[in-house]
Parts: C-alpha cells; structure tokens; sequence
C-alpha cells in the first residue's frame, strides 16, 4: 500500500503540469529539465541474456531504461554499462548515463537510478533519476525531480508491458552473482593453498580465468561503485602465471631432484624438466643458463634396467661408455644384466621403495654382485637350484641354502675358489653336494 500510496502522489505531482495521467492505466513519465515530459507509447523487452529494458517515446523523443536483471531491486546508472538510462532528442543527440561529464560541467561522479518496484502479470512499475550526458559531456539531460521532497525523483514507469522476450524461469541477480565469485574465489585460492607441493599453472590459469569472468558478471549485475570489484580484476594481473610461482615450483623440484635415490630418480629428474620448462616460459630465460640446466640432465635408463644412466657412470668421468661392471664389452647402461650373474639387473633384489640392496653387505649392490649372497657361489650358479630349503628365500640370495644350520660358504661348496660348485664337496657320496644336503653326516 506504501508503493501504490508513493505512485498516486508522484502522479499528482506531475499532474500539477498540466496533463493527466490515469493511475490505473500503463504509463511512463518524468521532469525532464524540470518540465513534465511523457510517453505517448512504451514497452518493455527481455533480451536472451535476461536484461530488461524499458522504452518510451512520444514520437519525437525517446527514453530508454535498462537493467541487467528482470529482479526487483535498485540499479545504480552512471556506474557500469548494464545499466543505462539514455534519452534521444527530437535533432537525434544521445544522451547516456554512460557518458561521462566534462569536467568543467561537474567533476563528481554522476549516480542515477532505476528502481523496479513491482513485476505483475508481465509488466513493470517503478521509478528513475537520473543525468544523462552526450558524448564529449557537455550536454545534459535532467530527469532528477523538482525538488528533495519530490517523490517522483525524476520519472516513472507504471505498469509498462512486456512486448518481446519472456520472463527467464531462473532469474539471475546481483546475489547469484556475488555467490558465483566467493566460490570462483575459493577455487582460485585453493591452486596456491599452503599445503600444496607445487602450484599447478593449468589449474591456476584455469581459476584466474573463472575469477575474471564471476568478477566482470558481479560487475554487470551489482555495479562497482567503490571500484573494488575493478581492483579485484587489475591484481589477477591478465591471469598470468606468475614468475615467483614458477621459481618456487623449480626451486622444489631442483630439491628433489637432488635428493633423488635410484627409484624415484627418473620421476624427480623430468619432473625437474617440466618445471624448468616452465621458469623459462614464465620468467624467460635470457642469459640461457636455465636452459644450460636442462640441457645437462639425463632422465633416461637406456638398457631399461631400472638404473637410470646417471647411476651407470661409476667412475664419475661423465662418460658412461667406460664402465663394464662384467667386463662383457657392454657398457653398463646399455647392459641389461650389469653384474653377468645370469638375474636381469631389472629383477634383483631391491627394498621396499624399488631401490637396490646388497645382501651379503660386501658394498656391492646385488645388480653389481655376481656373488649376490656372499657363500663363495657364483649367482650364476645359484640361479637353476632355486629355493632347495623352501625357506621362501632363492638359493643365490641366501647364505645357508640347505638350512641345515651351517653357512654354504664352510660347506666347501667351492673347494678350488673359482666361483663354480662343480667341485663341491659331497661327504656322504649320495650324489647331493653338502651345500644342499641337509642329511650330511
């Protein structure tokens, strides 16, 4: 009752120029320059992005009213492009609440309004004021009512009907809008959350971009009039990835890179490569000393013995070709079986994080042992016994193969000491070697 009661008196108000408007019938006027200016016809529209814009005309002059949201609410003009007042006059000069005032007309901001009251069966009621300014800002169009108590402030719209378009069944608004920054906020924060190892750039990139677009659609449905939602979009900085993220990221990577054992090496080496990759596509390179970097690293295991090429150069000449292990004439890192015991480099026994161990603990790592359990038997001897205790453990790995309690190596399993049990000792002539006789007398 409150609106009708503000509508029935701005009506008399601007009846008090001379003309009469009937309040139950659709209407659209205002003080134009302080002198009453009406709409001979009018109509409103709803586009496909759901803006609703509101025109009058008397046949010469024509008065446009548009909102980004057909919600009801207050819209601030003067502030943002989505909503505009603009007035055609009869010589076709445009004047827009977009223009911006020259400075010697005034240097303050010019704010107007649209409130949108009402919406029944498809037609719209409110009210505007506003400023509206030509072009280069020297000309000027008042529709700012008559004086501070004057009700109308500038114009209304009385129940204008919707000629085209239709009323979306989801009504976007400046709250939806807010809504759908906060969580573009929380995903874009959570690509540099502090407990992240490394700040993904597709990820981030990708949130930046989500932010930018959330806070240009809080823009175009709230206004920014303190410019923080402008601010907000100037610090995502064009949503590049930036510099110090990516030295971060390489200065991670370099570290385990470093601290890389033989299982995890090839993984922390190109993952190093990427990143470096990435310092030099985001902070440039322009001295080439991070590509001298990846130039120089070597991710690659050549024989595919899980030993990567740069755990291969035992002599630590940077040249790979000269170590033999087996002396075979195969340079380690194209030989797939680096010890020639006859067990694949690839299948020797490694711990529970895939790096090699060396079971007799004489210093040599298994794939580099041809004696891998230290009895004084050649693996490549061992290898065709199997398991002859069945204690779960093969025979070249374990140091008492019969599990009669005394060790291979005082079993004489290799009594001429050239690795091959051959000659092995065998004191109750049963045909079994006491090494894997666990009858032995």
């Amino acid at each position: 009752m409150k609106r009708l009661a503000i509508l029935f008196i701005a009506v008399l108000t601007l009846s008090s120029c001379g003309d009469e408007v009937e309040f139950n019938s659709p209407a659209m006027q205002g003080n134009k320059d302080y002198v009453l200016w009406r709409a001979e016809y009018f109509n409103a529209a709803i586009d496909v992005n759901g803006f609703l814009t509101i025109t009058g005309g008397n046949n010469v002059e024509t008065l446009i009213l548009k909102i980004p949201s057909v919600a009801v609410g207050s819209y601030t003009l003067g502030d943002v492009d989505s909503m505009e007042a603009r007035f055609i006059a009869a010589n076709g000069t445009v004047y827009s609440t977009n223009n911006r005032p020259d400075p010697s007309i005034t240097i303050y901001p010019e704010y107007g309004e649209i409130k949108l009251d009402e919406i029944i069966n498809n037609t719209f009621t409110g009210t505007f004021r506003f400023n509206a300014f030509t072009e280069d800002g020297l000309g000027v169009v008042n529709f700012s009512g008559t004086t501070e108590e004057d009700p109308v402030t500038g114009g209304l719209f009385y129940r204008i009907p919707l000629t085209s378009g239709s009323i979306p069944a989801m009504v976007f608004t400046c709250a939806d809008a807010e809504e759908q920054t906060d969580l573009a906020q929380a995903a874009f924060n959570a690509t540099t959350a502090n407990n992240l190892t490394y700040v993904n750039s597709d990820d981030y990139l990708s949130a930046c971009s989500t932010l930018f677009l959330a806070l240009e659609t809080q823009r175009t449905y709230c206004g920014d009039l303190d410019g923080a939602l402008e601010n907000r979009k100037d610090n995502l900085n064009g949503c590049v990835f930036p510099c110090q993220l990516a030295n971060n990221n390489r200065n991670t990577a370099q570290n385990e890179f470093e601290n890389a054992t033989i299982s995890n090496y090839i993984v922390a080496c190109e993952n190093y490569q990427f990143f470096l990759q990435e310092q030099i596509e985001f902070c440039g390179d322009p001295n080439g000393t991070i590509q001298a970097v990846l130039d120089g690293l070597d991710c690659g295991d050549d024989d595919n013995d899980g030993i990567p090429n740069a755990f291969e150069d035992f002599d630590g000449d940077g040249d790979l070709d000269d170590d033999d292990t087996d002396n075979d004439g195969i340079a380690n890192y194209l030989d797939d079986d680096d010890d020639g015991d006859g067990v694949l480099t690839i299948d020797e026994a490694k711990d529970e994080d895939g790096n090699p161990i060396d079971t007799d603990g004489d210093l040599d790592f298994d794939y580099l042992d041809n004696d891998d359990d230290g009895d004084g038997v050649l693996t490549q001897f061992e290898t065709a016994e199997g398991d002859t205790d069945s204690d779960g453990v093969d025979d070249y790995l374990d140091n008492d193969d019969d599990g009669d309690g005394f060790l291979t190596i005082d079993e004489d399993a290799d009594p001429n000491n050239d690795g091959d049990p051959a000659d092995a000792l065998d004191s109750d002539m049963d045909g079994i070697p006491d090494y894997l006789d666990d009858t032995t007398p």
